[in-house]
């Protein structure tokens, strides 16, 4: 009986203005796939996000998470609750657009410069990740993008005609950090643009994540494919 895992893992080191950043690599069993950026949380590249990019890469694509609170401090992982929860909130308030956009530029074309990445390269993020995602929709040429309960991307409608990828966007009913009038300001602004909105009855933000409370497993598996179609357009 072996023991090999079909997903290849290891943290990497990125180039980017100002220093060095690291990176979660998750590569394909068969080696070579389509590149995927991943978008963290506010928690980091914690055991959710390298589990979303290890999920990704069994799927085939060739996935980077790049640590983008590096000028804070290296990986940082952080849990969902109480002091911890508060410290990634006031991460999140330091993470300025263009230095992250560069950091999002870089970790893009070091994924396309690997020889396991096919020629398109798509975004996805969750929560912070969901906005960046759609900024990188808007600002760094990904062939497509998925947005999973994207908090802020009402507040940076200004970048919405610069979309003109195929975007996905994923949305809780109850979520308490996204109102139902900041969903429906997305969906008007995005009217020009190859874009798909889901709602999930039932859930709330975070549904995604298997080790928050409010992980809602129907809807995250009905999210989970609908995505997997969605990129397999990439292949």
């Amino acid at each position: 009986m072996t023991t090999e895992q079909p997903v290849r893992t290891e943290w990497i080191e990125l180039a980017v203005p100002g220093g060095t950043m690291d990176a979660y690599l998750a590569l394909p069993p068969a080696g070579h796939g389509p590149g995927l950026l991943l978008l963290q949380e506010i928690f980091g590249i914690n055991p959710h996000i390298r589990g979303v990019a290890q999920q990704y890469a069994l799927a085939g694509f060739s996935v980077i998470a790049p640590d983008l609170f590096w000028r804070q401090g290296r990986r940082i992982e952080l849990g969902y609750v109480g002091e911890e929860r508060e410290r990634a909130l006031a991460l999140m308030r330091t993470v300025a657009r263009d230095d992250v956009v560069a950091d999002l530029q870089a970790s893009l074309a070091a994924l396309r410069a690997r020889p396991e990445c096919g020629a398109r390269v798509g975004a996805i993020g969750y929560c912070m990740g969901g906005r960046l995602a759609f900024t990188a929709a808007a600002l760094c040429n990904v062939d497509a993008a998925v947005c999973y309960y994207g908090g802020g991307i009402a507040g940076q409608l200004e970048l919405a005609p610069q979309i003109r990828c195929p975007i996905l966007f994923h949305h809780a009913q109850q979520d308490a950090s996204i109102p139902p009038e900041a969903v429906a300001a997305v969906r008007a602004a995005m009217a020009h643009a190859p874009a798909q909105f889901h709602d999930y009855p039932g859930a709330q933000h975070g549904f995604n994540c298997w080790s928050r409370a409010t992980y809602h497993p129907a809807s995250a598996a009905l999210a989970l494919g609908r995505s997997l179609g969605f990129l397999a357009a990439l292949f």
